[in-house]
């Protein structure tokens, strides 16, 4: 049972005579206290089972998912320039996005999110490419270990490993990119991350976040960041006209009104 907690004092003595009731009352909340701890244990108990069974349904579907995965992959090879778009039309991804990275990431024909058969141990994220100009590796793969020494050293954020990338000479973009000038800025700032500062980077535990954006949400559906201009920009023009016009109604309409006026305080003098 977990240890009870202090509590508050309640002010002013008991009445005389009323020592027996008070004694009976403090019996009565330690009982009741106890039963309390029991039921939060009895709930606990029921909640890290639920988490357990959870784990279990989700391997299973991992399982069930895996075909429709392997099939999409497959067909995303018939549409050219499927992931970098998907990747510079994702709000959060794009942001560390370099150009230079952009016309890297054309050769990238599968992106492949693999769980760890114990979900709770961690997951690896497969970037497959097609011959290109920057490096030799054909796969390069980033792994993220939730149970692991250097995890807990971390607090909850995950350790990572990364493939070490083969650059061809005059090609590693991780110098190229370090002295490239950014606005004003001879260098780039040091805080300043980009696709591949964050792959072979395994220092700083905060750069899972974009793993995790990868895993949970670009990957389950990476059509709907695809089709994005599609289906939002041309809408947000056509209303962006229909505001324009509208203004120019309203302006049109003030100017007559002044005029209005000025014709009619004329006539009263």
């Amino acid at each position: 049972m977990s240890s009870v907690p202090k509590r508050a004092k309640l002010d002013g003595a008991p009445a005389d005579g009323n020592t027996s009731a008070a004694a009976g009352n403090n019996e009565e909340e330690s009982e009741a206290l106890e039963q309390i701890d029991a039921c939060q244990n009895a709930i606990d108990a029921l909640n890290e089972k639920a988490s357990e069974e959870i784990l279990k349904v989700e391997q299973k579907y991992n399982k069930l998912r895996k075909p429709c995965y392997d099939k999409r992959s497959e067909l995303v090879k018939l549409i050219p320039n499927f992931w970098v778009t998907s990747f510079i039309n994702h709000p959060q991804v794009s942001g560390i996005l370099d150009e230079e990275e952009e016309e890297c990431l054309h050769a990238l024909n599968k992106l492949e999110v693999e769980e760890f058969e114990d979900i709770k141990s961690g997951y690896r994220i497969n970037f497959h490419f097609d011959e290109n100009p920057y490096f030799e590796n054909k796969v390069l793969t980033k792994e993220f270990h939730l149970n692991s020494a250097a995890a807990s050293e971390n607090g909850d954020w995950p350790a990572s490993t990364s493939t070490p990338i083969k650059w061809k000479e005059g090609k590693n973009l991780l110098k190229l990119l370090l002295t490239k000038p950014y606005g004003n800025k001879k260098k780039r700032n040091s805080e300043y991350k980009t696709f591949f500062d964050w792959f072979s980077d395994n220092t700083d535990p905060v750069n899972d976040e974009i793993a995790e954006l990868i895993k949970d949400d670009l990957w389950p559906n990476p059509l709907q960041y695809y089709l994005v201009p599609d289906i939002e920009v041309e809408p947000e023009d056509e209303e962006d006209n229909d505001d324009n016009e509208e203004e120019a109604f309203d302006d049109e309409d003030g100017e007559d009104g002044e005029g209005e006026e000025e014709d009619e305080d004329e006539d009263d003098k």
